[in-house]
């Protein structure tokens, strides 16, 4: 004999069973991310510090999610290209982008963007800060930065810099340094760090302003020479180093950070996981030895934190674009 339930018995089950898959659809969306591959956009060529940063991070994600995660580089315009593509990528999880602090610059010196940085792309993490540092090839003479400066003065519009396009945080430094020291320097900008490495080394660029990684290798071989960093503390990867503060500029810290970001409308528990995978290997002892090797000192914050960490630095960088000038199409 087949036994009835009541109807009103039946009804309080049914509803709890809802209940129980309606809080249990967030993770099990979260479980099904990713489906397929995933690509980390890198806004710059290969061989700077963004992509290999995105490399040593795709390498560990491939691990823990189950998915190959793949690195693609689309440079061009100041890593804004890079950008704009992911901002308008399908919003699944599936592509992301290793942002960097030039982002946050480039809402001042560029007079239109095809995208809104706080708008069109959702915060993951902060990967990781690295210190740029002011490098010069092996045989200028100079030995300090009161040396390279003077070099500037006697040779005005002489002597150049190179960075990674125009806009970037290279860029502003590079400006800066300039006002700060009342000196006029050539800007030459490329596509990203390996071709301006290659170029420095070759003579063809006086100076730059590069992050620690792209660089560290050539200044361990004795092919350029660090003069200081530009970050208010010095590298734990170039102890000896001064900083440009120590160098008697006041107030002189700018760093670069990198980051990843999803399109806009990424379901957020997507980017909770994602986040939570990638804080987990930036915690992980190999992970933390493997980024001092390079200079770079690893962050893994909350998307709320990076958030903020965003909308402070676009009004900072707003603010030393104007007072420096610097305005592009």
């Amino acid at each position: 004999m087949t036994r009835r339930i009541p109807t009103t018995r039946r009804a309080l089950a049914l509803a709890a069973l809802g209940l129980c898959a309606a809080a249990a659809a967030p993770w099990a969306q979260a479980q099904a991310w990713p489906s397929k591959p995933v690509t980390i956009v890198v806004p710059f060529p290969p061989g700077g510090t963004t992509d290999v940063l995105a490399r040593a991070l795709a390498e560990k994600l491939t691990l823990s999610l189950g998915q190959t995660v793949i690195v693609e580089s689309k440079p061009g315009a100041g890593a804004t290209l890079g950008a704009d593509y992911v901002a308008k990528s399908r919003p699944d999880g599936h592509t992301v982008l290793m942002g960097a602090v030039h982002h946050t610059i480039a809402p001042a010196v560029f007079k239109k963007l095809a995208y809104d940085l706080q708008k069109d792309l959702a915060p993951v993490t902060t990967v990781a800060m690295v210190p740029n540092v002011l490098v010069v090839n092996a045989a200028n003479p100079a030995r300090h930065v009161a040396d390279l400066v003077a070099q500037a003065k006697a040779q005005p519009g002489q002597l150049n810099y190179g960075s990674n396009g125009n806009g970037t945080a290279q860029h502003l430094i590079g400006t800066q340094f300039e006002n700060a020291n009342g000196i006029q320097l050539g800007h030459i900008p490329y596509k990203g760090s390996g071709p301006l490495v290659t170029d420095l080394i070759g003579g063809q660029v006086t100076m730059s302003f590069d992050t620690v990684t792209p660089v560290l290798p050539h200044i361990q071989s004795g092919k350029l020479k660090a003069l200081a960093v530009t970050t208010g503390r010095r590298s734990s990867a170039l102890p000896d180093v001064p900083t440009l503060q120590e160098a008697g500029l006041k107030d002189f810290d700018i760093g670069t950070w990198f980051g990843l970001l999803a399109p806009a409308a990424t379901p957020k528990d997507v980017i909770a996981r994602l986040n939570a995978e990638t804080v987990k290997i930036l915690q992980s002892a190999d992970f933390r030895q493997r980024m001092a090797a390079i200079g770079a000192e690893p962050v893994g914050n909350t998307p709320e934190q990076m958030a903020q960490q965003i909308k402070a630095d676009v009004e900072k960088f707003a603010k030393l674009v104007k007072d420096a000038r610097v305005v592009l199409e």
